[in-house]
């Protein structure tokens, strides 16, 4: 995306033309953190592909999703909503905020955002096994 600096109005600085561009590497390790964050699952588990979808970026994360322990869900009935709910629900609000998320990081403006989750991590208490 070109990107250019327009000269002050006391008119002491040139301006300056060029490009700035955020590389796939780095789009791709913002999505993984946003999507870690988003879904409570290591980074390292998220995979991210990006796609043009008419000249805007489009995201495509896999993953298992990190949910309490079913254990923990009958000891305490509350945790389900505490963790954000069903699975389609969580993975809904998460698409919206992966979305923001990467679009405020980055400056990228993203067309969408598609979760495909591939299975479950177990967390009991703090910890994901």
């Amino acid at each position: 995306m070109p990107a250019s600096t327009a000269a002050g109005s006391d008119g002491g600085q040139p301006a300056l033309s060029g490009h700035t561009r955020v590389n796939t590497q780095a789009l791709t390790s913002v999505a993984k953190a946003a999507a870690s964050e988003a879904l409570q699952v290591p980074a390292e588990h998220v995979k991210a592909d990006w796609n043009d979808d008419g000249g805007l970026l489009a995201l495509s994360l896999v993953l298992p999703l990190g949910i309490p322990s079913l254990n923990r869900i009958v000891r305490d009935p509350s945790l389900m909503t505490r963790t954000g709910g069903p699975i389609w629900d969580r993975a809904l609000l998460a698409r919206d905020l992966i979305l923001d998320r990467v679009e405020s990081l980055t400056g990228s403006q993203l067309s969408r955002v598609d979760i495909r989750i591939t299975g479950i991590r177990i967390q009991e208490g703090g910890r994901v096994r």
